[in-house]
């Protein structure tokens, strides 16, 4: 039986899509933190403005474009303090034969990703 990526594997493949995005935008990397748990995931500078982004990978059945409101806010009054602005980059993350199954390794997949969430 193949072997499936893990939490930290998701979270490192859902980093370089929406890494990936944050260049093809023109934003500048300040911070990465590709750790589980540690956020924002990147600080980043684009237009002379910080941005904070929260990147996080999801299976099936979970919305990639939902997050938890009360943690996005302690974020942002996180963010606010460094005049920041904050987003969410949820990544979705299936096996390319069937989303509703978890990604194998070395196998393809298929990726639900909507760009960048602003938290208000």
């Amino acid at each position: 039986m193949a072997e499936l990526l893990d939490k930290q594997e998701l979270h490192n493949l859902a980093m370089n899509i929406v890494g990936k995005d944050l260049e093809e935008q023109g934003f500048e990397f300040l911070g990465v933190n590709s750790q589980l748990k540690r956020n924002p995931q990147f600080v980043a500078l684009r237009d002379k403005k910080l941005h904070f982004v929260i990147v996080r990978a999801v299976s099936y059945p979970e919305d990639a474009n939902d997050y938890d409101p009360f943690f996005m806010n302690e974020i942002k009054q996180h963010a606010d303090k460094f005049n920041a602005k904050t987003f969410y980059a949820g990544v979705g993350l299936g096996s390319a034969d069937d989303y509703g199954k978890p990604v194998e390794k070395g196998t393809s997949y298929t990726v639900i990703y909507n760009g960048l969430q602003v938290i208000k």
